[in-house]
């Protein structure tokens, strides 16, 4: 394992413990609301803080950019951190949330983190050495195409201006699909998808930090993520697909008579 997966797991480890600890008493937690229906919590700065106190202790010169405390410093390598993904579960006592660190090299990760504390599992990669979940390797699943697959997605909470869009190629892939599941953490729903559990994931206007540590896990792990027309990478739009080959090219085709002009940028 590289040295900086070991810092990155040290700070989301530490991140996680400072969740739990509160986890009793959330009826009493000082949470402000960002913008409509989007709500941070003290555990989530309380958290942030202690990754990137672990991180700047490795890596003092490496810039950060973090879902509460936003951008600081340059250069080529960033840290792109989401304390707590799925503060809405977390403060509702809905257990699916996690802690997601990855390290950019010039915008593309090649370290990512994400880890479930209530759990106690760790999903980690490193750019050419394959993922892991607690230290055995992940694969994507095998599906050759939407008939049978699992797949998971979030509503737009930052733009429901795209609701119609969504809920349109939601419609789409319930033709082919067997099911889909929305249980409102990004980066843990992709993790999911490295490690097999689920087959495919969709989702409008996700930020860095929702995904990209779980991309990396994916790619890692065998798999694709791409836009909804299917570029390769980590969306600048945040309209990321993300599954095996297969079943990322067979949502590709099945989304596009709903994508709006906007969405196909």
């Amino acid at each position: 394992m590289r040295p900086a997966v070991n810092v990155a797991v040290r700070a989301a480890r530490a991140a996680g413990q400072i969740i739990l600890r509160h986890m009793n008493r959330v009826d009493s937690l000082a949470v402000v609301e960002k913008q409509q229906l989007d709500f941070a919590s003290e555990v989530d700065r309380l958290a942030e803080t202690e990754i990137i106190r672990e991180l700047k202790r490795a890596y003092p010169r490496h810039a950060v950019l973090a879902e509460e405390s936003g951008a600081t410093g340059s250069g080529k390598n960033t840290w792109v951190i989401d304390p707590l993904d799925g503060t809405h579960n977390y403060l509702r006592g809905f257990p699916h949330f996690c802690v997601s660190i990855a390290l950019l090299e010039h915008g593309d990760p090649i370290i990512g983190v994400v880890y479930d504390p209530l759990r106690s599992e760790l999903f980690t990669a490193s750019k050419g050495d394959g993922a892991f979940l607690n230290d055995r390797r992940m694969r994507v699943g095998k599906r050759d195409g939407l008939p049978g697959a699992l797949l998971a997605t979030g509503f737009p909470f930052r733009q429901r201006r795209h609701l119609d869009a969504q809920i349109g190629m939601t419609r789409a892939l319930l033709q082919e699909a067997e099911d889909i599941r929305r249980t409102g953490s990004a980066a843990l729903d992709i993790a999911y998808v490295a490690a097999g559990r689920l087959d495919g994931f969709y989702e409008i206007g996700l930020k860095p930090w929702d995904m990209a540590a779980a991309c990396l896990l994916v790619r890692e792990a065998g798999g694709k993520h791409c836009d909804f027309v299917g570029r390769d990478g980590m969306p600048e739009s945040g309209n990321l697909l993300a599954g095996n080959i297969k079943v990322v090219d067979a949502m590709v085709k099945a989304i596009a008579p709903e994508l709006t002009p906007a969405l196909a940028r």
